[in-house]
């Protein structure tokens, strides 16, 4: 039975305001999702200072591989990557199976405490890091007292310990954020699963790689491709604490395309093609994890 004419120009009025939604939200997306996107990779194949471009093809992209500067951020990210997410994430399930604890006192107090730190402001918190840390700062001062060093260490201002302060910083900044969704997930499983465990005489730490990390390996692929993604984009701590230094020794790809691009001779077209290789490592790496994780679907 075909509808009539009042109540086929309610379903038309009914369709046109959801699709009058939809619209809205694509025009957004695109215009400040993709469009910019779309720039970027044709700004990316551009060359000059300032607004005085030309086009030059892929010859940004084959000066990477030359690029000393590039290559260096390209191993201090890849260094802070390879040592702080894999710490991260097994410091961040270690504490949410602590925290999950029932017989845990003040656990509301202790989960708050360890997720806070990543709602502080980043370049407020890399700037007390870098008082911190300073050669007579509080760290470098307890350490003396207690008697741990003879001399204090040159966080900021020696090459690897640089890199160490860097760690430091956004672990502590990440950790929690990370342990929550951990949290969450061992929430969400079956406790008579753990009970028949401690039936079969299974201890704390084989409930923890038996069960525990089996079950929440979605969880933990989800929260390494973040912090994949979020450590290759790295800016804010190294340009707050140690600027890049000493020489370059703490850089990052973030920062040397904030370089590029307000620091040295403007050149946005070249700052754009280092932008587009951190979208290429993310999507290899992100790829990687998936095949590890032993998705099929990746």
């Amino acid at each position: 039975m075909r509808a009539s004419g009042p109540a086929l120009r309610l379903r038309w009025k009914a369709s046109l305001v959801g699709w009058s939604f939809v619209v809205v939200a694509v025009l957004m997306i695109t215009l400040f999702y993709f469009y910019p996107m779309i720039q970027a990779l044709l700004l990316s194949l551009q060359t000059g200072t300032g607004s005085n471009l030309t086009f030059n093809g892929l010859g940004n992209y084959r000066r990477l591989f030359t690029d000393s500067m590039f290559l260096t951020a390209v191993k201090n990210t890849f260094i802070y990557l390879i040592v702080q997410v894999p710490i991260m994430v097994l410091l961040a399930l270690v504490l949410s199976v602590v925290l999950n604890d029932r017989t845990l006192k003040w656990k509301g107090f202790f989960r708050t405490a360890i997720f806070l730190p990543c709602i502080t402001s980043l370049v407020a918190y890399s700037v007390i890091f870098k008082y911190l840390f300073a050669g007579d700062g509080l760290v470098n001062l307890l350490l003396l007292h207690l008697h741990l060093i003879s001399e204090p260490i040159p966080w900021i201002t020696d090459p690897f310990w640089a890199k160490v302060t860097i760690i430091i910083a956004i672990t502590w900044r990440w950790t929690g954020y990370n342990m929550i969704f951990y949290l969450s997930g061992i929430q969400n499983i079956e406790p008579s699963i753990y009970e028949a465990a401690r039936i079969d005489g299974a201890t704390a730490v084989k409930q923890f790689f038996r069960i525990t990390i089996p079950l929440l390996k979605p969880i933990i692929l989800f929260t390494s491709i973040t912090s994949t993604i979020g450590t290759l984009q790295l800016f804010d701590e190294v340009m707050n604490i140690t600027q890049g230094g000493p020489g370059n020794a703490s850089s990052t790809i973030s920062q040397y395309i904030y370089n590029l691009s307000f620091k040295y001779a403007a050149n946005f077209g070249y700052a754009a093609t280092v932008s587009y290789s951190i979208v290429v490592m993310i999507v290899i790496l992100s790829i990687v994890q998936f095949k590890v994780a032993g998705d099929r679907d990746a």
